[in-house]
């Protein structure tokens, strides 16, 4: 006699029908060492968290619904810092490895959507002035609206287009363009690029170059290393300094664009997933530029949130396929006068 086998959904079986929410894992019940070390933000962080994703983790065509945004927060936290699905962090708050696949697709599409609130270029007088004021202050170099450069972030190799996602050091990777503030806040984050992209090239064809060349300050520039070119809004280092204020100026213009190279680090020591230390983001290009960016988001709102001491060193291998490249001068003229006229005016 044939016995019927019913084909049972596995959420339904932890959370059964309807809206019911997930209400094993409080977090009123745990301290905030628990969630520090488990989670890597305290309470209040991820309470905010929840107030401002809710709306979007709760949305009834997801098929998550029953999975309180609580829970979605934090199942994505512990990837995001851990970077692993491993079955103790789901064990932890009560759901299945599948089940916080899902919750971390849902909270970075959720973050990847506020991302231009919480990471974009100071538009009032005020605010720009303060920026670049707390720019100068660092090593006395003037007219700083932000330090840019890229950096990248391995993923596994994505089944088309393999060969352009290969670096310099033949892994398959995203290279990201970051612009930072002083205190390390984020002010642009591209992060869809493919790892054989050069920075030089990146930077062309990257949103950020229209903007500054089409609607953004006429009054400052970025800095970047010798891996961009000399332009009318973007600051590099001389080649080869001979005058003391041309050396004075390349020391002033290192010191300063150092806080990128900090930032980088703090985000990767935050965001295990993005270190390497668990190895590749195992998720296609799109999908990891999503989470790659969700971690920016973050990073920003930890700032805001005072968060911004972290002195763990990042663990594992991180991946930055340094360039090798020619250092070349801009044929730009006027950029090259705007250069001298700095050098003459606050580093003769």
């Amino acid at each position: 006699m044939a016995v019927p086998i019913a084909v049972l959904d596995c959420d339904l079986l932890l959370y059964g029908r309807g809206h019911r929410t997930l209400d094993r894992f409080k977090l009123e019940d745990v301290t905030d060492e628990y969630l520090v070390s488990t989670y890597g933000f305290p309470r209040q962080f991820i309470c905010y968290l929840v107030d401002l994703l809710g709306a979007s983790l709760s949305r009834p065509t997801q098929r998550s619904r029953a999975i309180s945004p609580e829970t979605q927060v934090l199942a994505a936290l512990g990837f995001y810092t851990s970077g692993s699905f491993q079955t103790r962090m789901g064990d932890a708050i009560g759901i299945s490895q599948a089940s916080m696949s899902r919750c971390v697709a849902n909270v970075t599409e959720a973050l990847v959507e506020r991302a231009p609130r919480f990471i974009r270029f100071p538009e009032d007088e005020a605010a720009v002035r303060s920026l670049k004021d707390d720019f100068y202050a660092l090593a006395g170099m003037p007219g700083v609206l932000g330090v840019v450069d890229c950096t990248h972030v391995a993923i596994k190799a994505p089944n088309a287009e393999d060969l352009s996602y290969v670096n310099r050091k033949g892994l398959h990777s995203l290279n990201c363009l970051m612009v930072c503030d002083a205190r390390g806040a984020l002010l642009s984050a591209e992060t869809h690029w493919p790892g054989s992209m050069p920075d030089c090239t990146v930077l062309q064809q990257a949103a950020l170059t229209s903007q500054f060349e089409t609607e953004l300050h006429k009054d400052g520039w970025l800095l970047g290393d010798s891996s961009f070119f000399l332009r009318t809004w973007l600051m590099t280092p001389l080649h080869i300094p001979e005058t003391p204020a041309e050396y004075r100026y390349n020391m002033a213009h290192s010191a300063t664009h150092n806080i990128i190279e900090r930032t980088f680090r703090t985000i990767r020591s935050r965001f295990r997933c993005l270190d390497g230390s668990k190895g590749t983001l195992q998720y296609s290009p799109e999908k990891s530029s999503h989470i790659i960016l969700a971690c920016c988001v973050l990073h920003n709102i930890s700032l805001q949130h005072g968060l911004d001491v972290w002195s763990a060193p990042a663990a594992g291998h991180v991946e930055t396929a340094e360039e090798e490249y020619e250092q070349m001068e801009s044929m730009d003229s006027e950029a090259c006068r705007i250069r001298q006229e700095l050098l003459l005016t606050h580093f003769s």
